[in-house]
């Protein structure tokens, strides 16, 4: 799991708080919990890097039937450089890209 990962989890609990889905109390406790995992090394920490950068400006360039956004191409490049097996994305443009790199994506 990337920082880059755990912002964007973050970005979906602010978005469910601003539409009244869940409360503030609740989205901390989320964040602490995901922040002392990965603390932890319960997740496996993957970082943001010059060489990551650059793949996912390659993945950018060459997947042109699946237009990724940056942090997308992003999250793909952390993906692959991790060596992981699946990727797990509720965004079809990502998903497509992942599956388009032999990546299993779930759900």
């Amino acid at each position: 799991m990337s920082d880059l990962a755990v912002t964007e989890i973050i970005s979906a609990l602010a978005h469910r708080l601003r539409q009244g889905s869940l409360v503030r109390d609740a989205a901390r406790r989320l964040q602490h919990a995901i922040l002392g995992r990965l603390d932890e090394n319960v997740y496996h920490r993957v970082e943001l890097t010059r060489d990551v950068h650059r793949r996912a400006e390659h993945f950018l360039l060459s997947l042109p039937e699946t237009p990724l956004r940056a942090a997308d191409a992003l999250h793909l490049a952390l993906a692959t450089s991790a060596r992981a097996a699946s990727l797990t994305s509720f965004d079809a443009r990502l998903a497509a890209a992942a599956r388009a790199v032999s990546l299993a994506v779930y759900p």
